[in-house]
């Protein structure tokens, strides 16, 4: 996301009265706006209180992702505390949350830092364990491989409307394998964290102070959504596709944490959705004319990748 200057007249017109029914209080002050998928800012009430307030296009997940994030911070998850429930305003999905602020990224992509990622992750899944709500779907487009749509990719009119020429054989090709390893995958559905990258997360020296972005919850096997995360938890911007010897160190240590060790089929789907997001992100590289930063990792990877992933 990207922050810019605001100022009360370029507020949307709602958003004062919303303050003042749901949390009592008008807006005075901008702490920050934020702008990219979603529109996010950080507000000063007249009572003193900071807020964070969240609009996005209203899709049906907004409910879902927010009673998950409200039960994982009422179980001590470093995460911000919902203050409202999501609210329907024209188009878009509103609530407000809690304002926390501060921390520090904790950027690399060593084996070292990866576990300390997978602990994190660990203990988001543990939390969201026996979380009992409609799945938050459709699953966001760069973990969306299950999609009904005809071709490869998810239908996003956005992007299908570029140049399809421009990605590059070696990334549809691995899209192609990794996916159907992962449609062969018989293994249960759960609640997870789709887009588990440092850019959303943040840190006090060793302690994790922050996890943001509950907007891309997801509903896919476990194993799935932690090789993603094994795969991007690097990510910042742009978005990479960490070292093999970091993601192995990632799924190892999210297995310990979680207190057992997974199948083989568990394991092979793992490091397939760890090629999928990465090639949606080389993907959209090639789409945009952006420096192929995942798509050379990819090329370079792929095959152990596909080797381990059975794929």
């Amino acid at each position: 996301m990207s922050a810019t200057k605001s100022r009360a007249a370029d507020w949307p017109d709602w958003l004062r009265p919303w303050c003042v029914e749901h949390l009592g209080n008008e807006p005075v002050g901008v702490l920050f706006r934020l702008r990219q998928l979603s529109e996010v800012f950080g507000l000063r009430l007249a009572d003193g209180a900071e807020v964070v307030l969240k609009a996005r296009p209203d899709d049906g997940r907004a409910a879902s992702c927010l009673a998950a994030q409200t039960r994982l911070a009422e179980r001590g998850f470093p995460c911000a505390r919902p203050l409202t429930p999501v609210t329907v305003v024209g188009e878009m999905a509103v609530h407000a949350e809690e304002y926390r602020p501060g921390g520090e990224m904790l950027r690399g992509d060593s084996p070292d830092v990866a576990a300390r990622y997978a602990e994190v992750f660990a203990g988001l899944m543990a939390g969201l364990d026996g979380v009992d709500l409609a799945p938050p779907l459709p699953n966001p487009r760069w973990i969306r491989w299950d999609h009904p749509d005809s071709g490869l990719w998810p239908a996003i009119a956005f992007l299908d409307e570029r140049d399809q020429s421009t990605v590059p054989a070696h990334v549809v090709d691995t899209a192609t394998r990794a996916r159907k390893r992962l449609l062969a995958a018989d293994l249960p559905r759960v609640l997870g964290h789709g887009d588990f990258e440092a850019q959303n997360l943040r840190w006090h020296g060793s302690r994790v102070w922050a996890v943001h972005d509950w907007d891309s919850l997801a509903w896919q096997p476990e194993a799935a959504l932690v090789g993603a995360a094994s795969g991007g938890f690097a990510g910042a911007r742009p978005a990479t596709l960490a070292p093999i010897g970091s993601s192995a160190a990632f799924l190892l240590t999210y297995q310990e944490g979680r207190g057992r060790s997974f199948t083989d089929a568990e394991r092979e789907v793992a490091w397939a959705a760890s090629l999928w997001s990465a090639a949606h992100n080389a993907r959209w590289e090639a789409l945009h004319g952006d420096a192929p930063v995942s798509g050379d990792a990819l090329r370079e990877q792929g095959p152990e990748r596909l080797r381990r992933a059975n794929a």
